[in-house]
């Protein structure tokens, strides 16, 4: 990869380093945060605190100032509940009798969002997807009559609404604001055996608490009385009776085309045990580069990736800390080496730029809507939103998967870089997984503000595929995802680097960043959303 280094509206660029000193810095990061010594980063906790303590120190020495007058930590206030299994259950209830579920095994409850957690029975209503997409005429819950009742949905969407609008509505919030209106109780999903990481592996990564923010007008599941997720290995025995079979919803699913409604043949009777647990904080970590252009330095980039991950949880092969190497620890040092390569004297940036390390992503994506909710800068003023989750360098970096890619102006300002660095980027190849709405440029994307996120390319069938797909399904929020595994630290100092040309680029644009008017993502711009929950 012949990387050069580019020079914008006659300011000095960002240099092309020495690869394998740039690798060993970047790795550094990764080896500190990642350590077993910081136990996970879990919002609030100890090691979240040295990880927070640890990006302030390096933004301050990469020349970054505060961004307001609370320095560079934006407290954030949660709420915290735990689950109470002695006191939690989930039956199916009929005529002819009451069968019990096991939970973590054939179901699971929920207690992210869900109000009260009391007892609850209620007639269950497959819903189909469960979502309405009002620009396109579809609409899942059209003469379904869901008052009190409990609305179960497969993830997913018919191929027919195009992959960033299939995404925006099918998220969890967004999902539930539609069911809420038309009276539901309750959501019940069921994981999509093609789509979704396997259920042990998402039981065993799943967080011990639920962590919201402790602002209730920020709370997209507001309403919720019961939330339960069906391992998709025994979802007919939830479907016994109804004159359906999971199989035949599958592959209806599989390929993208519409699924019937029906009422199930059971009720639902189901307790989710709530423990409320002390409240916490946790810090967004923010450092402003500030812009050199008297016009244009009052408009600003954020350049962000998230520094939580899920803590200590339940072991896996005797491991129990869940490190987080690449999820996204990887992010974090990308974002620092920004840092300090942009803070150089001879950079100029006409707009200016922040840098932030989010708390909560894991939770949600509660730090980053906190943000938006409270912003350092004024919100009307930020162009565009880059972040970097889990980009995964597992192999050279020769594709640069881009989600919305052919959304806004954004896009060709990544094409444009990516070729001057022999690199071809690519759409996003798996829009099933709505990544553009699952990470922390979601809380921006929603509100109009354009923006991308990342992932190292592959083509079809090739060795790059596999490694991929086997890291999602065996590491990804898993103890593997640690410094053991193998990582390319040239092809990820590469790619910061093309995150620094691009960052400068858009800062000395004459124009600011805009969606494009066929965009979905234009029109939501016009109308925006106040953030709803992560489809986690």
């Amino acid at each position: 990869m012949a990387l050069a280094a580019i020079t914008l509206a006659g300011h000095a660029a960002v240099e092309s380093p020495a690869w394998d000193a740039a690798a060993k810095s970047w790795w550094s990061h990764v080896q500190y945060l990642a350590s077993d010594a910081l136990a996970g980063r879990e919002t609030g906790s100890h090691g979240y605190v040295l990880a927070a303590q640890y990006v302030e120190q390096q933004f301050k020495q990469a020349g970054l100032q505060p961004a307001g007058t609370a320095g560079f930590l934006q407290n954030v206030s949660f709420h915290v509940t735990a689950p109470d299994p002695a006191h939690s259950s989930w039956e199916l209830v009929s005529d002819h009798g009451t069968i019990p579920v096991a939970v973590g095994k054939e179901a699971a409850i929920n207690i992210r969002g869900v109000e009260g957690g009391g007892p609850l029975e209620a007639q269950a209503v497959f819903v189909g997807y469960g979502f309405a997409v009002p620009e396109r005429g579809f609409d899942e819950l059209a003469g379904l009559d869901l008052r009190g009742k409990i609305a179960v949905a497969i993830s997913g969407g018919p191929d027919f609404i195009p992959g960033p609008i299939r995404s925006f509505y099918q998220s969890s919030g967004e999902r539930w604001a539609q069911l809420q209106k038309a009276g539901a109780a309750g959501l019940v999903m069921i994981a999509n055996a093609k789509t979704d990481i396997p259920w042990a592996r998402a039981q065993a990564g799943k967080p011990k608490t639920s962590v919201v923010l402790a602002d209730p007008e920020l709370d997209g599941l507001r309403g919720l009385k019961f939330s339960g997720t069906i391992n998709p290995a025994f979802a007919d025995k939830f479907f016994a009776g109804s004159g359906h079979s999971f199989a035949e919803l599958q592959a209806l699913a599989d390929e993208g085309k519409p699924l019937p409604k029906f009422p199930l043949a059971y009720r639902f009777r189901t307790q989710a045990g709530i423990t409320q647990l002390p409240a916490i904080e946790s810090a967004n970590v923010i450092g402003l580069l500030p812009g050199t252009d008297p016009q244009l330095q009052h408009q600003y980039i954020i350049l962000s990736a998230h520094l939580d991950h899920l803590g200590i949880g339940r072991p896996v092969n005797g491991d129990s800390i869940y490190n987080g190497a690449m999820d996204n620890a990887a992010g974090i040092a990308s974002l620092i080496e920004a840092a300090k390569a942009l803070g150089k004297p001879l950079i100029r940036n006409k707009r200016s730029i922040l840098f932030i390390a989010f708390t909560g992503e894991e939770e949600g994506m509660l730090g980053s809507q906190y943000f938006a909710a409270h912003p350092a800068v004024d919100f009307k003023s930020i162009v565009a939103a880059i972040n970097m989750d889990m980009y995964l360098p597992l192999f050279p970096l020769h594709y640069l998967e881009v989600q919305g890619l052919g959304e806004s102006t954004l896009g060709n300002d990544i094409r444009a870089v990516a070729q001057l660095n022999d690199v071809e980027v690519q759409f996003d190849k798996q829009p099933a997984q709505n990544r553009l709405i699952r990470s922390d440029q979601a809380s921006f994307v929603r509100q109009g503000v354009p923006g991308l996120a990342f992932k190292f390319g592959w083509t079809p069938d090739s060795p790059e595929q596999k490694i991929f797909n086997d890291w999602i399904h065996e590491r990804y929020h898993s103890p593997s995802d640690d410094c053991k595994q193998p990582v390319d630290t040239i092809a990820a100092a590469q790619f910061t680097s093309i995150l620094e040309q691009l960052a400068l680029r858009v800062a000395n644009e004459p124009d600011r960043p805009a969606w494009y008017p066929e965009s979905f993502y234009y029109h939501l711009a016009e109308h925006p959303h106040s953030f709803a929950a992560s489809t986690y």
